[in-house]
């Protein structure tokens, strides 16, 4: 009975219920589009109030990239995660007793301040958890259930709405966040060190050495070593996020208005696409791993998939632009969205390669690329077809912009680390390092005002 039950690794549990919060913030997150035609006609909203509610979760979230990473990487993940959850479950449940267009957009607001740090914050968790040979598995993993949760929304919440209203829509998923928390809050732990039902062969399996996570919390950010090594992620990953803004966007109205689909068979033909990248996410991450057990070549197993993701989505994306056929667009959108999301889980990986304990800082870096594709991409995209009067310009502008990332993939480098660059500094000493090294621990270095010129190996 006992080797039985240690079949279920705990690490694996801690997965399950990560996979759990990504699917329920997806769905917090995208449930306002389901129910905004809803709203707008309750309430008497115009396209611009109902426009600015929908935009009011975008700025926070990609502030909140950075600093909810940060603040996992100080506090550990268990509190800082606790307390993000408690934020958009509780705008969320709000949210259904909303009775203004300011409300409303305060309460979108406030999730966008809860799920902005919450995926950095995800992934600063699976420092401790997760071996090196599993975190593409991770990372893809999680970001299908959160795809998956996308595809469900439409028919999940016009159900409730059916039932009972759109405001029981919100009701029942803030219900739904918050509970999760409370799960969380039972099953999770920092590190292995802090869990009682682990084993001790699955800690040498993860590879964690005790005392790493507190350790790791007293540490200065090494802000310009993170910056250094993370900007080339962040910008492939705003290539990436371009194009996924597109479809979470611009899907429906592309297929309505240039494809032709009516509204019976617009829903299925929207959701294709989306459970298209739920199979995309979770391959990339095992196809990833798999490489790196089979060669040992970190950076081949990572910058191989990114490669081969964005340009199967341009080589998918390109013939759909021209092709007069509806159906066949839908399959090649479908075959586009696939390859784009191979590339996510080994992006969201890549902080946990390059930066280890600051994980969580570089993966707000990270992801502050998707957040300014965010910003960006729905806007320049209408503003295109609003002057072109078609969507092949804007289309033609996304795959350059996946041409471009294909390329910036092949010059990322996992072994640059920011731990080898910090074991490198210790061993130089500061002389070598120069002067602008006080940038990386600002409180723990005095300098001569003329040293801030010149490096000190100058002084020798």
């Amino acid at each position: 009975m006992k080797q039985r039950a240690q079949r279920v690794k705990t690490r694996h549990i801690i997965l399950a219920v990560m996979c759990l919060m990504y699917f329920i913030s997806y769905i917090d997150r995208v449930n306002i589009a389901v129910a905004g035609p809803l709203i707008r006609h309750e309430m008497g909203l115009t396209t611009v109030q109902l426009g600015l509610v929908f935009s009011a979760f975008a700025y926070p979230y990609a502030v909140m990239q950075i600093v909810g990473g940060w603040l996992s990487d100080k506090f550990g993940p268990k509190l800082v995660l606790t307390v993000l959850s408690l934020i958009w479950g509780a705008a969320t449940l709000a949210t259904g007793f909303a009775g203004s267009v300011a409300m409303l957009v305060a309460l979108r607001f406030t999730l966008g301040i809860g799920e902005g740090g919450a995926f950095p914050t995800a992934t600063r968790a699976f420092t401790y958890w997760m071996p090196v040979c599993e975190r593409g598995f991770a990372q893809g993993i999680t970001h299908s259930f959160a795809r998956l949760g996308g595809a469900v929304t439409p028919p999940l919440v016009l159900a409730v709405v059916v039932a009972g209203g759109w405001r029981d829509a919100f009701i029942l998923l803030g219900i739904a966040s918050l509970a999760w928390t409370v799960l969380y809050l039972f099953v999770f732990t920092n590190s292995p060190e802090q869990n009682r039902r682990i084993t001790s062969e699955e800690t040498a399996e993860i590879g964690y050495r005790m005392g790493d996570c507190e350790r790791a919390k007293r540490c200065v950010t090494p802000w310009r070593k993170l910056i250094r090594r993370m900007w080339l992620v962040t910008f492939v990953d705003f290539c990436y996020g371009w194009l996924l803004w597109v479809y979470l966007t611009w899907l429906p109205s592309y297929l309505k208005e240039s494809r032709g689909f009516d509204l019976k068979h617009l829903a299925l033909f929207t959701a294709l696409p989306l459970l298209a990248g739920v199979v995309g996410d979770t391959l990339g991450g095992v196809v990833s791993d798999r490489i790196f057990k089979a060669t040992g070549r970190l950076r081949f197993a990572r910058c191989s998939v990114l490669v081969v993701g964005l340009g199967g989505s341009l080589a998918f994306l390109l013939p759909m632009i021209s092709v007069a056929d509806p159906l066949t667009a839908v399959w090649l959108l479908s075959g586009s969205f696939f390859f784009l999301e191979i590339t996510n889980p080994v992006l969201w990986t890549l902080p946990l390669d390059i930066a280890g304990k600051y994980a969580g800082t570089a993966g707000g870096m990270m992801n502050t690329g998707f957040g300014v594709a965010g910003m960006l991409s729905p806007v320049v995209f209408g503003y295109l077809i609003e002057h072109t009067g078609s969507y092949n310009v804007p289309f033609a502008v996304s795959a350059g912009l996946l041409a471009i990332g294909a390329v910036a993939a092949l010059f990322i480098d996992t072994s640059r680390t920011v731990d080898a660059d910090e074991e490198r500094e210790r061993s130089e000493g500061p002389a070598e390092r120069g002067a602008f090294a006080f940038l990386d621990a600002v409180p723990a270095v005095r300098m001569e005002r003329h040293t801030l010129r010149r490096p000190l190996r100058w002084r020798r």
